[in-house]
C-alpha cells in the first residue's frame, strides 16, 4: 500500500512537471518495465567478467611467441574491434544460431537464448578491447624485471603470471575501464533481437504511451548512474594497485 501511495505521488508530481508516467499505476506495464531494469543489471554483471576474462587470456595468446596462439586470436581481435556490435550481434544470432538449431534438429532444441548472444558478442567484442589494452601493458614491463624473474628461475608462464600480467593490468586500468563503460553501453544492443533489456522495455511502453521523452529522461539518468558506479570502482580499484614508484 505504501509503494503504491509513493507511486501515486511520484506520479502527479512528475505531471505537475509536464511529464507523464501513469504507466507505473497499470500492473503490466510497470512489470515490463522494472523486468526490463533487471534484465540490464543481470547483462551488466555478467558480461563485465565475461570480458575480463576472456580479454586476459587473449592478451596472453597475442603476446606469445607460439603463432598458432597469437594468430588466430589477432585475427579475432582485428575482426571483432573493426565490425559494429550491432553486426556482430545480428549475424551470431541470424546465422550462427541457425547454425546450431540445425544441428540440434531444430530452434526448438536450441539451448542457446537471445541472451546468451547479447552476453557472447557483447562480452568478445570488449574482451577484444581488453585484450589490446593489456597487450600494450604487457610489452611496456621493463625488460629488467623480465630479466631479473629468470635470473630466480621463473619459467615463461610464472613471469607471465607472477610479473608481466599483474604490472600490465595496473598500468591498462584506465583503458579497461573505458571499456566496461562501453560494455554498459553496448548491452542496448540486445534489443534488436528482443532481448527485454531496458530499451526493449521502454520502446514497448512508449509505443503505447506516446511518453518517450518521459522514458529517455529515466534511460540516461539509468545508463549515466550504471556507468558512474563502474567509473568509481575503476579509480577505487586502479588507486589500491598502485606501485609507488612504478608507471609514474
Amino acid at each position: 500500500m505504501q509503494d503504491m501511495n509513493l507511486t501515486s505521488l511520484f506520479i502527479e508530481l512528475m505531471a505537475r512537471l509536464g511529464l507523464n508516467y501513469e504507466f507505473l499505476a497499470t500492473g503490466y506495464e510497470a512489470q515490463i518495465w522494472r523486468d526490463g531494469f533487471l534484465t540490464t543489471l543481470y547483462l551488466v554483471a555478467v558480461t563485465i567478467p565475461v570480458s575480463l576474462i576472456v580479454g586476459l587470456i587473449f592478451a596472453a595468446c597475442l603476446t606469445s611467441n607460439r603463432p598458432w596462439l597469437s594468430a588466430p586470436v589477432r585475427g579475432f581481435v582485428e575482426l571483432t574491434r573493426n565490425t559494429p556490435t550491432l553486426v556482430q550481434l545480428m549475424f551470431s544470432f541470424l546465422v550462427l544460431n541457425t547454425v546450431v538449431s540445425n544441428m540440434v534438429g531444430g530452434a526448438q532444441n536450441n539451448p542457446l537464448s537471445p541472451f546468451f548472444w547479447v552476453v557472447a558478442v557483447v562480452g568478445l567484442h570488449v574482451a577484444a578491447l581488453h585484450a589490446e589494452a593489456i597487450r600494450g601493458g604487457i610489452e611496456a614491463v621493463p625488460s629488467s624485471m623480465i630479466e631479473a624473474a629468470r635470473g630466480m628461475g621463473f619459467s615463461p608462464f610464472e613471469i607471465m603470471r607472477y610479473v608481466q600480467i599483474p604490472l600490465a593490468f595496473r598500468s591498462s586500468l584506465p583503458a579497461i575501464v573505458n571499456g566496461l563503460i562501453s560494455l554498459v553501453k553496448s548491452t542496448t544492443v540486445g534489443n534488436a533481437i528482443a532481448v527485454s533489456e531496458i530499451t526493449y522495455a521502454s520502446i514497448m511502453v512508449w509505443t503505447q504511451r506516446d511518453n518517450v521523452v518521459e522514458l529517455m529522461i529515466v534511460l540516461l539518468a539509468f545508463f549515466s548512474l550504471i556507468n558512474f558506479v563502474v567509473a568509481r570502482v575503476g579509480s577505487w580499484v586502479e588507486r589500491r594497485l598502485a606501485i609507488p614508484g612504478y608507471g609514474l
